[in-house]
């Protein structure tokens, strides 16, 4: 089968875990392109198994062609030149998004109007027609510049990664599920580890905990762009999803708690947790974190609580903090990762972090303040 190269798009500090997913499964020929996400070779089944199954990526892009653009002629010289009758159905939408960065070609809408000039122009030519209707799938393009390298990808996700499907509404400053599912990564969770978060809004780090212990295909449930794409053979989503299907393992024991103080989140939380299919494996309740005492021990806590970003909350945003260490405190075996745009958050944790991990949450800044318990145990 045709070798293709992918980007795995992913934010600022996931692209790690984004690459060991890759490995998971089974792209070992990857490189790490820090800022965008993590390039890698496979087949063109590849297209619908990184779709399916990365928990982490933002959207998985097909690098279509690469090449020096200093010059507008230059730029559509090279793009006309690209296969794009072999990619591009006739009557195929044709949105072109771009970016530049340190590059001579500043202007990102003069770009984006060249490189849809080239590609019209080509596919008029192959086709021997003086129009193309754009009534068809959409072949969302994307040109981005970076020190006068351009690369052309056509995206094969459409609405971004992290609509899973199961979350229809939403709290105040919802975490995107690729983040919540990054951070469950990032913590080294495994099923038979209790896991928790005591900050658990709409619920939806302890959702993607449970999809990832129980072996979900996060993108099982939705649909994307490419499947609409004619160059696919037409089984590779099929087997995919076949695969998705055989590797779940819904019967295992993974049982995950979230709790928060706001009923109405919690409520929100559960109707979540029905339509990802993980309701038996996790446990919500309305709880403050001062009331936060889970079973077991060598727990892990991932959560995400308020940053205090609005006038007069920096004060509740301090207390809380205080009461998140005070109760942490009385779990000495166990691990807790939080995620924070509250720079001087340990101060009124009480304790300095093991490690911490710079993360953007959208455009926003944070830190994962990662606090490691003891190792357990081995068995004997």
């Amino acid at each position: 089968m045709k070798r293709i190269e992918l980007i795995a798009t992913a934010a600022f500090g996931l692209e790690s875990q984004v690459a060991w997913e890759l490995k998971s499964l089974g792209y070992e020929d990857q490189m790490v392109d820090q800022g965008r996400g993590v390039r890698f070779h496979g087949d063109l089944a590849a297209i619908a198994r990184a779709n399916l199954w990365l928990r982490c990526a933002d959207r998985v892009q097909l690098v279509v062609g690469e090449f020096p653009a200093r010059t507008f002629d230059e730029l559509y010289d090279a793009v006309r030149a690209l296969p794009w009758a072999e990619l591009v159905v006739r009557d195929a939408a044709l949105p072109v998004d771009g970016k530049s960065v340190k590059s001579t070609l500043s202007s990102v809408p003069a770009v984006q109007r060249i490189t849809k000039k080239a590609i019209v122009d080509a596919l008029m030519a192959k086709h021997g027609v003086n129009e193309l209707p754009e009534t068809g799938a959409r072949h969302l393009i994307q040109v981005a510049i970076r020190e006068d390298i351009a690369t052309i990808t056509l995206d094969t996700t459409g609405d971004g990664l992290h609509k899973r499907g199961y979350r229809d509404l939403v709290a105040a400053a919802p975490l995107k599920e690729t983040l919540a599912a990054g951070l469950v990564t990032l913590a080294r969770w495994r099923p038979g580890i209790p896991f928790a978060d005591p900050l658990c809004g709409s619920g939806t780090i302890p959702i993607e905990a449970a999809m990832f212990g129980l072996d979900i295909a996060p993108g099982f449930q939705r649909h994307f762009d490419a499947e609409a794409f004619g160059f696919l053979p037409a089984g590779a989503w099929r087997e995919a999803r076949a695969e998705a299907r055989d590797r779940a393992r819904r019967d295992r024991d993974v049982v995950i708690l979230g709790s928060d103080i706001d009923p109405k989140v919690i409520a929100l939380a559960e109707r979540h947790a029905r339509r990802a299919g993980v309701e038996k494996h996790v446990r919500f309740e309305v709880a403050p974190v001062t009331r936060f005492a889970p079973p077991g021990e060598y727990g892990i806590v991932v959560t995400n609580p308020p940053y205090g970003e609005r006038i007069g909350e920096e004060r509740e945003v301090e207390q809380l903090y205080a009461e998140m260490g005070e109760a942490f405190a009385r779990l000495p075996t166990w691990s807790f990762h939080v995620l924070t745009a509250y720079e001087p958050f340990e101060r009124f944790f009480g304790k300095v972090a093991t490690k911490k991990r710079k993360i953007y949450n959208g455009k926003l800044r944070c830190d994962l303040f990662q606090y490691l318990g003891p190792r357990r145990p081995r068995a004997t």
